[in-house]
């Protein structure tokens, strides 16, 4: 593969990454984001992919900016955003990943009375954020040690955010860091927030509402709003990579 050639492990297909997309129970999983706001893509990536993008970090020619969190008031830790063109391997997800969720997006604004409808092509989406002066790439790669935490945010960037997006862990829970867990919350309107901590494996993706999700009442559909952030790591070291469909600003 071009953009990861200075990485070793084996080349990746496209083809590859969209077949195992494409076989996921998406039935299933749109039932999971709608009763809880976020569901999983088991073993999405293989540990020799996890290895290769996480491998990604250090090298500053594949990205356009580098985020220290404590400097901005989000927490601890680091991340940096990729540049285009996209590694094979991180815009292949992006690009097999989107028409499903866009089906998904798109059923939500229905039901929350939203006019917005989404495409089903992403290169569309992306010719529509252009439209809107939001050009810059959202995937990003983060690097944790201890002391490291996310606080709680919603990734929006502009006008247009695609209201879904993914979250790959290509670090093993248990071997490589410990604590550094995902977490999730929910404000329903008059309740107390929900908080949730996803459990993930390396190379689980994570699927969540990056805004907010349709949930039904008993008066009917309401909007329900959602938080996402990384708990404070215990040891080691922790990687991730962010899947965000549309672009910034």
């Amino acid at each position: 593969m071009s953009d990861l050639g200075t990485v070793e492990g084996p080349p990746v297909e496209a083809k590859s990454i969209a077949d195992r997309v494409n076989s996921c129970d998406w039935t299933g999983l749109h039932a999971q984001l709608d009763s809880g706001g976020c569901a999983i893509l088991e073993t999405l990536l293989r540990p020799e992919e996890c290895g290769s993008i996480a491998a990604l970090y250090p090298h500053e020619e594949h990205f356009r900016s580098h985020v220290h969190m404590a400097r901005h008031g989000l927490g601890k830790g680091e991340y940096r955003y990729f540049r285009y063109p996209l590694p094979d391997l991180i815009g292949g997800l992006r690009i097999a990943l989107y028409p499903h969720l866009a089906e998904i997006a798109n059923a939500w604004n229905t039901r929350m009375g939203m006019e917005r409808r989404y495409p089903a092509d992403h290169a569309e989406l992306l010719r529509q954020c252009r439209d809107g002066g939001q050009t810059r790439p959202t995937p990003l790669l983060l690097q944790y040690v201890p002391g490291d935490y996310n606080c709680l945010h919603q990734d929006l960037y502009g006008d247009l955010a695609f209201p879904l997006q993914v979250a790959i862990l290509l670090s093993e829970p248990g071997e490589d860091f410990t604590g550094g867990e995902f977490v999730l919350t929910e404000q329903r309107p008059r309740m107390q927030s929900r908080a949730e901590v996803v459990p993930l494996k390396r190379g689980d993706a994570v699927v969540f509402a990056v805004h907010h999700r349709p949930v039904q009442g008993a008066r009917g559909t309401y909007r329900v709003n959602l938080r996402h952030g990384v708990s404070r790591l215990r040891s080691g070291m922790r990687h991730a990579v962010g899947i965000i469909f549309h672009d910034a600003r």
